[in-house]
């Protein structure tokens, strides 16, 4: 008999696992605006309660904390519930947290609400790269990624242009209204469009098990099973240590490294390219536009990593893009008050920014099997986030002791330079990404 997660594996992809995959881009899609929202309100924000930039780097890394929180423990969740409930409880605590941002009134208030809304962020950023991997053939499965990725710009980019838009008329409170009702939007979708994982049911086997993979099968025109594939041992209670065990702590190890370096580097250009732009005599609207231009960088750069995956190495190919990106930074950082000129230098940091998540994700998804895949990608995102936490805290505290930009921006920029040198001693992983 075959197994059933042969037919996803090896076979066409049908249109629903198609689907599946094009609302994961959408989810990706609303993680970057929910993200990017506190960075375009960034400068509304410090004029209207009038914060240092150390306080303000504070709330700007709230939600991040609560990333962090979520990717680690909700990874665990999705691995032992399912892929499925997990998103859907992920979008209800983005959306009530969209919505109870706009009723703060105190950097402490905002900083609660933003933690709530980063924790459901995390969870789904736990999930998502798992059922990419999960709904998608072995021959797409790169290429699926990396057009999962290319969601989150794609969000910083609409999101950047609806914001500019909305602060010429309104005040940061617009942001996170119409994020609030875009995420609310895709509960309904993912609820109806996005079964429970095959590769998940037939691992964890929990009740009715063969019915949910049969329902699954039909609906992406399979043939039925009639029994389901022998199941290994319950690995499910021992995820977490699994994550550590001989085979696989080196890689957990180099990969969380590399990931919360990258990150650092990564989110020092998302998170004060506003405040900078601002800062240099442009309105905040303006300045809201440099992000637009580094998520339509970061989505073009995703979208070259994806054809790239299929003619150089994936390990070769990520370092190198690591690298760049820590070039483009310092090189951002000695732009002159010429917007034209930094809408292009951030657009190049963009484009080799998330080119290296792309690959440091489609790595994460062939270095842990079906079992611990959440766990290992929430605990590598999770912990790897602290770095998007420290990014704009440091960053903002080398802008308060005076440092000028060239020098925070060089400094900064180090974090994807060690990211791939820690990269040259990942080995392959010693198992199929089952």
């Amino acid at each position: 008999m075959k197994d059933p997660r042969e037919y996803l594996d090896q076979e066409k992809m049908s249109r629903l696992q198609i689907i599946v995959v094009a609302i994961t881009v959408l989810l990706n899609a609303i993680d970057g605006f929910d993200v990017l929202s506190i960075s375009f309100a960034a400068p509304g924000i410090a004029r209207e309660w009038g914060i240092t930039p150390a306080a303000l780097g504070m709330v700007m890394s709230m939600e991040l904390i609560g990333m962090a929180i979520g990717s680690f423990f909700l990874g665990g969740v999705a691995d032992r519930f399912g892929r499925r409930p997990t998103i859907l409880g992920c979008l209800w605590a983005m959306t009530l947290g969209m919505i109870l941002v706009t009723t703060a009134s105190t950097p402490v208030q905002l900083s609660v609400w933003r933690v709530i809304v980063g924790f459901g962020i995390g969870g789904i950023l736990a999930c998502i790269n798992a059922v990419v991997a999960e709904f998608s053939s072995i021959k797409r499965r790169a290429m699926c990624i990396s057009i999962m990725v290319i969601g989150y710009p794609l969000g910083g980019i609409f999101g950047g242009m609806v914001a500019s838009h909305l602060l010429q008329t309104h005040d940061w409170r617009a942001i996170f209204y119409f994020g609030a009702l875009l995420t609310g939007l895709l509960l309904p979708l993912t609820f109806f469009f996005v079964p429970e994982s095959v590769h998940w049911l037939a691992r964890k086997q929990p009740d009715n098990a063969l019915a949910k993979i049969n329902t699954a099968l039909s609906r992406m025109k399979f043939p039925r099973v009639e029994w389901l594939p022998k199941a290994i041992g319950r690995e499910e209670k021992l995820s977490l240590s699994s994550i550590f065990s001989p085979s696989l702590a080196t890689v957990t190890l180099i990969l969380t490294a590399s990931y919360f370096l990258h990150i650092t580097t990564f989110y020092f250009i998302l998170k004060w390219s506003p405040k900078i732009v601002a800062d240099m005599g442009f309105a905040p609207a303006l300045a809201g536009q440099v992000l637009v231009w580094v998520s339509i960088g970061g989505a073009t750069g995703a979208a070259m990593f994806g054809w790239l995956t299929t003619r150089v190495k994936l390990k070769t190919l990520t370092i190198v893009i690591l690298v760049l990106t820590a070039v483009f930074v310092a090189i951002f950082g000695r732009t002159s008050a010429d917007l034209n000129q930094i809408k292009m230098l951030a657009a190049f940091a963009g484009f080799f920014g998330n080119a290296g998540i792309s690959g440091l994700y489609s790595i994460l998804a062939i270095a842990f099997p079906t079992h611990v895949r959440a766990t290992g990608t929430g605990f590598v995102i999770g912990m790897g986030r602290a770095g998007a936490v420290v990014s704009p805290i440091l960053a903002g505290l080398f802008f308060q002791i005076g440092s000028g930009l060239p020098f925070v921006a060089l400094i900064m920029g180090l974090g994807s330079l060690l990211a791939g040198l820690a990269l040259f001693w990942l080995k392959s992983p010693p198992f199929p990404a089952r």
